[in-house]
This record gives structure tokens, sequence and C-alpha cells, in this order.
């Protein structure tokens, strides 16, 4: 499997591709990553170096990939953190060129806008370009359910309406949904939820509530699943594998005290997950 990877990265940490390449690598995946930003560290710090890459510059770098002959072998393009509004349709654009090369390829988004805690922390453009335009033409999106809100317009909390604004998004496009970070007012203590749904059905997992913030835990998960789920067709299959992996890189996080993901230290975790956690069909 090769994937198209467009998205930031950063030196110090893991974030972006950053955060997404060795994972898929050590899956056994083929990751050609295009970067948008150069950055020192992650900008949760406050203070960060290093550029933004230009739209025209990652257009230039995405062609030479295509001068290579690389567009019919890639089986997934992949994008995450869009920074401003110009790489949106740097992004569109390949991935019309790669579905013109391979009709077989999928495109994967990680529409990043923020979270529940947080609310929106990209540019007040940016999630109105992800819904009206680069939404539409994904095939598989892994929002968070605030990031679902603000898509379809609606505020779903309990499991019943975290579906129904799955339909409604799945009616735009994107035919695979992940949402990751559900929170249902019902749920036992000290847990979190994903959720899974394609046409075949939907599926949800839940797994203990970890008492750290972990920057770049979404860009593995998107590029997990993406993966997983590409390899297989099988959502069950993928949301376990995806949720047992990207749980046992935060429980190695969260007990070696650091701030960084500890993205090398869980390597085992990705090649051969554990599978701990059931998945339970709820559609």
């Amino acid at each position: 499997m090769k994937i198209l990877s467009i998205q930031s990265a950063v030196a110090y940490g893991h974030v972006g591709n950053s955060a997404a390449v060795f994972p898929l690598q050590r899956i056994g995946v083929e990751v050609l990553p295009v970067y948008t930003v150069n950055f020192s560290n992650h900008t949760g710090y406050g203070a960060w170096r290093g550029p933004l890459i230009s739209p025209d510059d990652v257009r230039e770098v995405i062609a030479g990939i295509e001068d290579r002959g690389a567009f019919p072998q890639i089986d997934a393009v992949l994008s995450g953190y869009q920074g401003g509004e110009g790489i949106a349709e740097v992004i569109l654009d390949a991935v019309a060129r790669v579905k013109a090369a391979n009709p077989r390829a999928v495109y994967a988004c990680d529409p990043v806008m923020g979270n529940a805690k947080s609310g929106c922390f990209v540019a007040p453009a940016i999630p109105i370009l992800l819904r009206d335009r680069v939404v539409p033409a994904a095939d598989i999106i892994t929002p968070n359910q605030f990031e679902l809100g603000f898509l379809t317009g609606t505020e779903p909390d309990t499991l019943e309406s975290t579906l129904e604004s799955v339909e409604l998004i799945r009616a735009t496009g994107p035919r695979t949904v992940l949402v990751t970070s559900v929170e249902r007012p019902d749920r036992e203590e000290g847990t979190i939820e994903m959720l899974a749904v394609d046409d075949t059905g939907a599926w949800i997992v839940q797994t203990p509530l970890l008492p750290l913030k972990a920057n770049g835990s979404g860009d593995v998960t998107a590029a997990l699943f993406t993966a997983h789920y590409t390899t297989s067709g099988d959502a069950a299959d993928a949301l376990a594998r995806t949720t047992s992996s990207v749980f046992d890189l935060l429980e190695r996080t969260h007990a070696s005290g650091e701030r960084e993901l500890q993205l090398v230290e869980s390597q085992e975790s990705y090649a051969n997950p554990r599978m701990q956690f059931t998945v339970r069909q709820v559609r």
C-alpha cells in the first residue's frame, strides 16, 4: 500500500506527518510525505520557528511525484490540519489527479478545526472551507465529535444524535466516517469512545479516558484507520486495530510523564496491536 500524506511537519515532537508517517511505515505502508509547514515544534507551545510552505511550493512537490509516475500506485491521499485557505485547492487537485491515475484510490480527510474543550483553533475561513469544499470530496473523514457538530450544524451528544449527524455528513459525500472523542452523557464514568460508520453498519468502542492532552494523537488515529480500512474494507476491524494501537501509545506517553507522544517507543503497538477492546455493533 502507498499513501500520499499531505500534512504539516515538525522537527521536535510528533504532529502531522511527523506523527503519521512512522506508524504507517511500521505496519508496512509506503508513505509519500508532502509537507505544508516545516516548524521546529507544534504551535501548542506558543512559540515556534520555521516556514509555512506556500501552496505553490506544495503543488510543485506533488507535481514532481506525479512526474515520477507514482500516482497509479497510490492507494490513498491523506490530509490533516490545513493552516491556510490556499492549501485546500492543492489537496483537492492532487486527489483528482491521483484518482484519475488510479480510480480505486481514496481520499481520507481529517477535518481539523478544534475540540470541545478549546473550541476552534484554526483560521475562521478554514471550517467553512472544510465543510463546503473539502469534506464533500472525501471518501473517509475522521472528525472528533465537536468537529462533526460544526460540519453538520448539529450538537451530537447521545449515541442516537451522533449517528444522525454522521448520516447527515455521509449524505454530502464521504461514505466512511470515524468519529473520535465521543463523550455520551450516559457512558461509563472515566471512559471515552470512538464510532465508525460505513455502508455496512456502525460500530463503537470504549476505552479508559486518560488524563492527558496529547498533540498528534488524532493524526496517528486518522493515519492508522485509513490504512487499516483501505486494506481490509472492514470498519469494525479497522476500528479495533486503531483503538488498540492509539490507546497503548497514549498510555505509554502518560506513564512517561513527557509532553510529546512516545511514538517510537510504542512501535510494537502499531505492528502487533493487542486488540484488547471490544467493538460493538450499534446499527
